[in-house]
């Protein structure tokens, strides 16, 4: 009886809102109109944590963290790991009057013959393979936007057979625009640090194997990450502006700083990551003119 009358109190209340409303409260925990038009979307605590410490006159609606960087209003909104809490995010964010969104985190850095790659340096990534589970089932209810994309045949075939898994592997990419500001900063900023990088998003931190590590070497990837595909692939498909800038935390398949086969922790990756929230701060009064 008690869940009947709550229900029906709770149908009352929808009433007043549109659909669109009601899921962006679900997901964020805060009306549309508490959500900025730049949105920075860190995914793990460390991250967040640095960024609402500098965040200026703070205020706080459910999972959105509204304020000032660089005297530029901002909301800040906690994704959470993997491409399915990235694509929620965005769907809200899409329902609100976002038309920015940067994801700012780390990532792991697949060493390679054609660029060094090192912890503790900013990757601002050029394209995104995606290798996640979430882009197909936008593949399936947009198919006409697949012939829009360039795609590979998985290198992973190269190396075991692929029962299973994406055989094909979808390209999404950043704004040009917003990737130019964050590189050009990243370069006046940290020099030879700061890195153009094709990235490689993945559901599975802990099947980041050798012949993972090797199929991306292959094809000259140089870092891998769990969010940026499907946060580029949304923003094409729902006319938003977005790109990453990502530290590399760690290297998977060194001997000694895989965050899978090893306990010692770099002394640059902490600041490779106050790096990038610098580079980003910084960027943000040459985004609002530009891109708002």
């Amino acid at each position: 009886m008690l869940n009947r009358i709550k229900s029906e109190l709770l149908n009352v209340g929808l009433k007043f809102l549109s659909v669109d409303e009601k899921i962006v409260r679900m997901i964020l925990e805060t009306s549309p109109s508490n959500v900025n038009e730049i949105v920075i979307l860190p995914a793990i605590k460390i991250v967040m944590k640095k960024l609402i410490k500098k965040l200026q006159n703070k205020r706080n609606y459910g999972r959105v963290y509204n304020g000032e960087l660089n005297n530029v209003k901002v909301s800040i909104v906690r994704s959470l790991v993997g491409a399915p809490n990235c694509a929620m995010a965005v769907e809200a964010l899409k329902r609100c009057k976002t038309n920015i969104i940067i994801r700012i985190d780390v990532c792991g850095g697949i060493e390679n013959e054609t660029m060094p790659i090192n912890i503790g340096d900013v990757l601002i990534p050029n394209l995104a393979f995606c290798d996640d589970g979430t882009s197909p089932q936008y593949f399936r209810e947009n198919p006409s936007f697949v012939n829009e994309l360039e795609s590979i045949s998985n290198p992973m075939g190269k190396f075991q057979n692929m029962f299973t898994g994406n055989q094909t592997i979808f390209i999404s990419k950043p704004d040009e625009k917003l990737k130019e500001i964050l590189f050009n900063m990243a370069l006046a900023s940290i020099r030879d640090k700061a890195k153009l990088a094709d990235l490689w998003t993945t559901d599975a931190l802990f099947c980041e194997n050798l012949d993972f590590v090797r199929a991306l070497s292959s094809i000259n990837i140089q870092g891998v990450d769990m969010e940026s595909s499907i946060l580029f692939l949304l923003g094409k498909i729902y006319n938003l502006k977005t790109s990453s800038i990502l530290s590399v935390s760690d290297l998977p398949g060194h001997p000694k700083y895989d965050l899978l086969k090893s306990n010692e922790i770099h002394h640059d990756m902490e600041n490779g990551i106050d790096n990038a929230i610098k580079i980003l701060i910084n960027s943000l009064p040459q985004i609002k003119q530009e891109l708002l």
